[in-house]
């Protein structure tokens, strides 16, 4: 079965498969500097917090042409690159992970005199492999301690193989538990305005014929109700020091309804989205889009013309009410101030 990812590194450019195209077609953007990978990431081409970090890790080799070696002009050229990368996406915290581990290689090609724009795509080659052996990890130990066979799971947007390094946080986990026998069925939010459920999650799963429904966002209630929910799984932009989690918005209310029907709520997260930085929930900036993108969704029409709308990309889930934060270091619980700690070493 052909294996998923966002990314692939092409004759000297970087390949990212334009998600805003699925399911249509699979459509492969060819980025040769910084300032492509950027608007990539800002129109959303590539997203889910893993994946624009490694794109922006590459995004910084991109600065540099081959044997171009450390000067004073090319630190100029680094962190012009580096300042364009960031600035696409405030929330998702892999973003600022990247581009300070780039920094890290550059300042340390810079102190030895060698190749920077060979450094840094090693690296970006580097936390590919890393990522994927991180979500292999993370799916297993949140199958192990939470699905047994038969489990319903409900997901929402997408943390699957297009949104990560190419294996899923979320998405890896409810793969890891069909390949072991322990997942029967999975209910998919559509994920408004963009549809990234209906759009990206639903075409993966097919892809790994996982059996699965596409429901409204605002079915989750009634089917948690009725009793076909056992398990809520998904992903984090970014997860704070006391264990608030940023994820899409919609995230927020699921959690709510999952605490009252008494269903665990996951979330799967490398240990990369961790932020020791943010004490809480509300030191976490929470990115406005477009307008349009609610008004006329997927650019067709849905409100009258002159409709104003706010169009808020994330929610904060409070830490009360998540079972488990699940990473490839293990499996964090409350108080998450200290699992927190501890994972982060």
């Amino acid at each position: 079965m052909r294996e998923l990812a966002p990314l692939r590194w092409r004759d000297d450019s970087l390949e990212i498969l334009d998600q805003r195209a699925l399911p249509a077609r699979e459509t492969w953007l060819r980025c040769e500097s910084p300032a492509e990978v950027a608007e990539a990431i800002r129109a959303m081409a590539v997203r889910g917090a893993p994946a624009i970090g490694l794109a922006a890790a590459y995004g910084c080799a991109l600065a540099f042409d081959g044997g171009q070696r450390c000067t004073t002009e090319s630190r100029v050229v680094f962190e012009e690159a580096a300042r364009t990368l960031a600035a696409t996406r405030p929330t998702a915290v892999n973003l600022a992970w990247a581009i300070e581990r780039a920094r890290e290689v550059f300042e340390a090609t810079e102190a030895s005199g060698s190749d920077s724009g060979e450094a840094l795509l090693e690296l970006a080659h580097r936390l590919v492999h890393d990522e994927v052996e991180a979500e292999r990890r993370l799916a297993a130990f949140a199958v192990e301690r939470f699905f047994e066979p038969g489990h319903r799971a409900l997901t929402h947007c997408n943390a699957g193989p297009l949104a990560t390094g190419g294996h899923g946080t979320a998405g890896g986990v409810l793969r890891t538990a069909f390949d072991q026998g322990r997942l029967a069925e999975v209910w998919v939010s559509e994920t408004r305005p963009l549809l990234q459920g209906a759009r990206i999650t639903a075409w993966e799963l097919a892809h790994f014929s996982i059996p699965h429904r596409l429901v409204t966002d605002s079915s989750a209630g009634a089917l948690m109700a009725a009793g076909v929910v056992d398990r809520v799984v998904v992903g984090a932009d970014r997860v704070a020091a006391n264990g608030d989690v940023a994820n899409k918005v919609g995230t927020y209310p699921l959690a709510v309804l999952a605490a009252r029907h008494e269903i665990p709520f996951l979330v799967a997260a490398p240990l990369s989205t961790l932020d020791p930085g943010a004490p809480d929930g509300r030191s976490i900036p929470i990115e406005e889009r477009d307008a349009r993108e609610v008004t006329a969704p997927l650019g067709v029409a849905a409100a009258p013309e002159g409709t104003r709308a706010l169009n808020l990309a994330f929610d904060v889930t409070p830490a009360e009410l998540i079972t488990a934060i699940v990473t490839e270091g293990g499996v964090l619980e409350a108080p998450y101030e200290e699992s927190i700690r501890r994972a982060l070493g």
